[in-house]
């Protein structure tokens, strides 16, 4: 895939090592979305500080992660940008995670294994932001979309398979390694290393910076309001459409309990139903972002959002699993139609010199929508089940007509 199959498809040979590499290290970070609740509410960390139950302080430590890889996500695109080097931020963020992972089996509190997830929403952003603008420069106008794409499927299938391997990891232990015995905890935690580090020598051994990259100083050239007559800049506008996306997927995470009470199943129905969004997603963002190439990056995102809306809105009204799975494989391909465009679309727009802190808007927003579909079903839900999907959809098609007003595929 990474020879001659990688060419004749059209596509980045150093794109493609690259998101194997993210593929690695996303099996890492699912790995501990797993491993930490179990290991939390193990003897190993001390019980909740500051009088938290232990389910607060657990959604507390979670979160962590994100709260400081979205918040960091602009600062370290425009230091990437500032350096002109992003193959230095891909590798120094992955060899961090894999030292911050190291230390989890030595974090004897909740207090340290917050400061621990802090530093690791940290290191993520370092490499999130400089790989996305890594993919960009390493494509064409005429290639960006379908090497998007792949990166991104590469990406996903690794946060994908992660769960399905961690809780079998944690209840095979104890395990002895060069006599040395490790509780099933000690070793996923070690697996997570082994796997952030594979990603950085990956990257290290067969990624360069392009040539063409230079440090710069010029001033950010990112606005919220638009400077051409609209009333949103397109980058903005396609980071709302971003965060749209992310947070109607997320709307399912955390109403599990609610979920398989309504259609009498048990976990095992529900991990695959969640599955079901990344395997579509996966399947289909090449083809998209490829076909993008051609036929341009708006109309399928104005499309995905459209799609976004029945997609979401028909969770809410599934009465069977089978209507749920079918649901969410929908949406995935949904998923594809925005997300792949939007950051080829978003890495066309950006301005010399500043393709890290562009790209960093849509992985930010991302990041945040997540959270806020999370949050959002978990508030919404006691109104009504179907009300938070019903929201969601309404926002989808909110945000449709909002990037066809305000975002131009040429500057």
């Amino acid at each position: 895939m990474t020879g001659g199959l990688a060419d004749r498809l059209g596509l980045s040979r150093e794109v493609v090592v690259l998101g194997l590499a993210r593929m690695a290290d996303a099996v890492a970070n699912s790995f501990l979305v797993i491993v930490l609740p179990l290991y939390i509410a193990s003897d190993r960390t001390g019980g909740a500080p500051f009088g938290l139950t232990d389910a607060a302080a657990t959604g507390i430590i979670l979160a962590a992660f994100g709260i400081a890889s979205a918040s960091s996500q602009p600062f370290t695109g425009r230091l990437s940008d500032r350096a002109g080097r992003r193959r230095a931020f891909v590798v120094g963020g992955l060899v961090l995670m894999a030292g911050l992972n190291l230390l989890l089996p030595f974090a004897g509190s909740m207090v340290a294994l917050f400061g621990l997830r802090l530093g690791q929403g940290m290191a993520a952003a370092l490499t999130i932001t400089a790989s996305v603008a890594l993919v960009s420069e390493l494509s064409t106008r005429g290639t960006r979309g379908g090497n998007m794409g792949t990166f991104n499927s590469l990406r996903m299938l690794g946060f994908g398979s992660g769960p399905l391997v961690a809780g079998f990891v944690v209840s095979s232990g104890p395990y002895t390694v060069a006599g040395i015995r490790l509780d099933g905890y000690d070793a996923a935690f070690l697996i997570a290393a082994a796997a952030a580090l594979l990603s950085a020598l990956l990257v290290l051994v067969f990624v360069r910076d392009p040539d063409h990259i230079r440090p710069t100083t010029r001033k950010i050239d990112l606005a919220i309001r638009s400077r051409n007559g609209g009333a949103l800049d397109p980058v903005f506008a396609l980071g709302i459409s971003t965060f749209v996306m992310a947070g109607c997927v997320a709307l399912l995470a955390s109403i599990e309990p609610s979920v398989n009470a309504r259609l009498d199943q048990d976990a095992r129905w529900f991990g695959v139903q969640f599955a079901a969004f990344i395997l579509s997603l996966s399947a289909t963002q090449p083809l998209v972002g490829k076909a993008s190439d051609y036929w341009g990056r708006r109309p399928f995102v104005v499309a995905g959002l459209l799609l976004l809306a029945p997609t979401t809105l028909a969770q809410g009204l599934a009465a069977t699993s089978w209507q749920l799975l079918f649901a969410r494989l929908a949406q995935g391909f949904a998923g594809a139609m925005i997300f792949a465009p939007a950051l080829a679309l978003a890495g066309d727009l950006a301005s010399e010199g500043q393709t890290g802190v562009t790209l960093a808007v849509l992985t930010m927003a991302f990041g945040l929508g997540l959270s806020a579909g999370q949050l959002t079903a978990g508030f919404l839900v006691s109104a009504g089940f179907v009300v938070p999907f019903a929201t969601g959809a309404a926002v989808a098609l909110l945000t449709a007509v909002l990037v066809w007003r305000e975002v131009d595929e040429a500057r």
